[in-house]
């Protein structure tokens, strides 16, 4: 039975909603927190998010997203807090389960460990008001308590991780996997969160990136673990933050696959075909060094490969469907009927560049006697030629299929 001082409200199979009986009719912002058996610090914790509200003078919910076995939920619900129960499922399938029940216009995201004051909110309600839609916290830009983050996060695996991001999306994000974060109700839905686990504050990141959601960092402080508490990290072993670091490099390789296919496949593609020109009407010499036929081998090589990067690098940011007008690109470019005609040409063009060579081989009694040039350079010019019509044509489809079954996202930027 559920406490006298709440009612259960039943919202899917596996799970609950608790509601306290003071419970906040119209919040302007929500703060939105997985727990599983914090019952050390969630009574404080709910008790600091409530000062937060009141010192940044804005009317706000607490919503407790609980898998625990021991008191927590009671506990948060006693404080003021709702809670929703589900099963154990990773934190961020806590947050795609909390989106249906969240009230605020604005979400804030963090620990229920006491780790990150939300005594002070207002930088983050600040922000918000200043009509930013992702606001994110950063350690490294307020305060560190001693002993509060492991070495080996604090002085390696953030910055190398954010580093990476930093690379691949062209931002300049200080601290990625801040817990304490703040997203517009709107954004959150549109963000579409398909993480399970703690990768999903990578996923979050780099899809505010690829939406153009307008974006801010805020400094927090960081406080060490209370006495008799244990990190989840640490509750799971010493290679679990080994496991998080991987999948959260997983996460951003997957969601920006297009950064090593597109760009270093027109790169690769361009040069092994200027390469290949150069080389199709015989060796080249350049000082005591020959380029011939073997070195034209390795040129249509990284010309195919850099075709076929470029065309995965298409179909990726299709799927990701971040940009209406990226998709448009790409759909004219991939033309049907125009590719289909480029590709035909292309097949001919190559099978034409090599029929001097068979016709040599058929004439010479089916051997090849004597030196291939120029006709064995044309010839191998020309399996490139052909090799990547066929390539094209069947990205061509490949992408047209794409385009037919994928859903388009929502709110889709420009």
């Amino acid at each position: 039975m559920p406490p006298a001082s709440a009612e259960w409200r039943f919202t899917q199979s596996d799970l609950e909603l608790l509601v306290p009986q003071r419970d906040v009719s119209s919040p302007e912002v929500s703060i939105v927190v997985p727990a599983m058996n914090e019952r050390i610090t969630i009574g404080d914790f709910v008790r600091w998010c409530r000062h937060g509200l009141r010192d940044a003078g804005v009317e706000g919910e607490i919503l407790i997203v609980d898998s625990s076995t021991d008191d927590t939920p009671h506990i948060a619900l006693r404080e003021g807090a709702r809670v929703l129960r589900v099963p154990k499922r990773g934190l961020g399938r806590a947050y795609i389960d909390a989106i249906p029940h969240i009230r605020g216009k604005w979400v804030l995201m963090g620990d229920a460990d006491c780790t990150y004051d939300f005594r002070n909110l207002k930088p983050f309600i600040e922000k918000f008001r200043q009509g930013y839609e992702y606001v994110m916290g950063s350690r490294f830009r307020g305060s560190i308590e001693v002993q509060a983050m492991p070495a080996l996060h604090q002085y390696f695996g953030t910055p190398l991780t954010t580093g990476i991001l930093n690379l691949l999306y062209a931002t300049r994000f200080s601290d990625i996997h801040c817990g304490m974060r703040g997203i517009t109700r709107d954004a959150l839905e549109r963000i579409e969160l398909e993480s399970e686990g703690w990768e999903y504050a990578s996923e979050m990141v780099l899809k505010s990136v690829c939406l153009k959601l307008r974006t801010a960092e805020v400094p927090v402080t960081f406080l060490k673990d209370r006495d008799g508490r244990l990190s989840h990290l640490k509750r799971n072993g010493w290679f679990e933050p080994w496991k998080s670091g991987w999948r959260n490099l997983q996460t951003m390789f997957t969601h920006g696959a297009d950064f090593f296919l597109l760009k270093p496949g027109i790169a690769l593609a361009v040069f092994g075909l200027i390469a290949s020109s150069a080389l199709s009407r015989g060796p080249i010499r350049v000082g005591s060094i020959t380029f011939s036929l073997f070195s034209m081998m390795f040129a249509i090589t990284g010309t195919l490969v850099g075709l076929q990067c470029f065309c995965l690098g298409c179909i990726a940011q299709v799927l990701y469907g971040y940009s209406k007008s990226t998709l448009r690109k790409w759909q004219r470019l991939f033309h049907y009927d125009r590719m289909t005609v480029l590709s035909g040409a292309l097949v001919i063009l190559g099978i034409l560049f090599g029929l001097p060579l068979v016709h040599r081989y058929l004439h010479d009694g089916y051997v090849l006697a004597g030196p291939l040039e120029p006709d064995g350079h044309m010839a191998v010019l020309g399996i490139l030629l052909s090799v990547s019509g066929f390539l094209l044509f069947g990205n061509t489809l490949v992408l047209q299929a794409v385009l037919m079954r994928v859903r388009p996202r929502s709110y889709t930027a420009e």
